[in-house]
């Protein structure tokens, strides 16, 4: 049998259109949908439950970091100019910020929320700083560890000084 020019090409493209008429076919079948069922009152196992006990979804105004250490930051925090804020993600970024005692030097601030829970490991915070040198450019410098520590700590004072005022009696 010799072999003819477009054969195999028409073949697949007969392959091809068949497949595209299944395939369309089957997506406008007349039968429903299904739906699954999240309820914890249906016995058996339910996969989409696993590991999760009976913990409440979070609500749509939720945010995705504890609270008290998210309104601490923020209010620690008050006296920089703030560049960016993701309650979701828990990043809270600063603008440069000159104290006008010291105008050859500037600081910016970025705290990382890590927990929803209120730990003192759920919070880190990087300071960065900059000089003026004598040409007026600002250059790096490293700022001291314990900058960043003593905001840590005034952060978690202030969330603790939070949650007891939120405490009902």
């Amino acid at each position: 049998m010799a072999f003819e020019r477009g054969s195999v090409l028409r073949g697949v493209a007969a392959g091809v259109l068949t497949l595209s008429v299944l395939v369309g076919a089957s997506a406008c079948s007349s039968s429903p949908p299904k739906t699954f069922s999240t309820q914890s009152d249906e016995p058996g196992f339910n996969p989409f439950k696993f590991g999760r006990g009976k913990q409440a979804a979070p609500s749509s105004g939720s945010i995705g970091v504890n609270g008290f250490l998210w309104r601490a930051s923020l209010d620690t925090l008050a006296f920089m100019p703030l560049a960016s804020a993701d309650p979701y993600g828990g990043v809270i970024v600063t603008d440069w910020y000159t104290n006008p005692e010291k105008p050859d030097e500037r600081f910016k601030a970025t705290v990382y929320i890590l927990d929803t829970r209120l730990r003192a490991d759920g919070l880190n915070v990087t300071i960065f700083k900059q000089i003026k040198d004598a040409a007026g450019s600002w250059t790096d410098t490293a700022a001291t560890d314990q900058t960043a520590t003593d905001i840590e700590n005034a952060i978690l004072t202030r969330a603790r000084q939070l949650r007891l005022s939120n405490i009902k009696n």
